[in-house]
């Protein structure tokens, strides 16, 4: 299929929105709500390296999504429209490409997201796929890294490790376990707690990395220590059951990456578990301390070095 049929057949029924122009012209023109400012972001995908080859198109296209609504749930962005850029390889057949528009035109009209235009070309190796995302906040309120102050408590959303055990599964090296798969495969955005968040966290980002590493990442943006404590990392039962829950078995929980939640502080004695829902749970996992760096206390209360923290590009 050649670019000019994939977009006439596949692309320009999605991108609906007038800011798309029918994907007739060079760029699209969006007009902003008044009074808003304005937040981008722009994550790519590269087969093998972000998911496997072999997953289905459909949820290809839900996690190019949705780890950038995450980006701009972090910031406590409401998301507007998207510019996708697909560099495709020979695995990316017409049935592909139909399944991966199919998936994503659902999944834009779950979050309320609009395909406001983008490029495609051919490549001769594996695939990347990058997508940027534009998203709106009131002005001076976007969420971001470096607020966090000595004395802040540390909270996540949902749980932790779930999608690092889902790649074990979709690599044949766990037993099939379709919860872990789809936390792997389908990340959720918190866009609603992140949008919750905006006037009540001193700082916050998602966790792509790992909790740990992302924690540090967190602390050293606000100029604080981190301390977590793995007793508290959040566990779901489906990884309760694949897992000894001692020091090795949290910490590969806290290290895995893709979870795509929300990591984030908050002044002591906020009213956090409030912001809670029956299907995002919210969890105390450390403190900010004065100093650098990040400690973590193992199950006995004493510190412990793991020997990685996440995972690192």
């Amino acid at each position: 299929m050649r670019e000019r049929e994939f977009i006439a057949r596949l692309l320009t029924p999605l991108a609906t929105h007038k800011a798309a122009r029918g994907l007739a012209d060079d760029a699209a023109v969006w007009l902003p709500p008044l009074g808003r400012e304005l937040v981008f972001t722009h994550d790519v995908l590269a087969a093998g390296v972000h998911y496997r080859p072999d997953d289905p198109p459909s949820d290809v296209a839900w996690k190019l999504l949705a780890v950038n609504l995450s980006d701009l749930a972090a910031m406590g962005a409401t998301p507007s429209g998207v510019l996708m850029g697909l560099a495709l390889g020979p695995a990316q057949d017409e049935a592909w490409l139909a399944a991966f528009t199919d998936g994503l035109k659902r999944v834009l009209d779950l979050w309320n997201v609009a395909l406001w235009g983008g490029d495609t070309v051919r490549v001769p190796g594996e695939a990347v796929l990058g997508l940027t995302a534009i998203g709106t906040v009131a002005p001076g309120r976007a969420l971001g890294r470096g607020g966090a102050r000595a004395g802040d408590e540390l909270w996540v959303s949902g749980t932790i490790g779930d999608a690092g055990l889902g790649l074990a599964v979709a690599q044949g090296r766990m037993a099939p376990d379709k919860t872990l798969l789809t936390r792997y495969r389908r990340p959720e955005p918190r866009l609603a707690l992140g949008r919750a968040l905006v006037g009540v966290a001193t700082a916050c980002m998602d966790v792509s990395d790992g909790l740990l590493i992302d924690a540090g990442r967190l602390a050293a943006a606000s100029g604080v220590g981190v301390e977590i404590e793995l007793a508290t990392v959040p566990v779901s039962d489906a990884a309760a059951a694949r897992i000894e829950r001692d020091d090795a078995g949290l910490l590969g929980l806290a290290t895995a990456g893709d979870d795509y939640e929300l990591l984030f502080a908050v002044p002591p004695g906020s009213d956090i578990a409030a912001l809670a829902t029956p299907k995002v749970r919210l969890t105390r996992v450390g403190q900010f301390v004065d100093g650098q760096g990040l400690a973590v206390i193992g199950l006995s209360g004493a510190k412990i070095v793991p020997e990685r923290l996440g995972w690192e590009h």
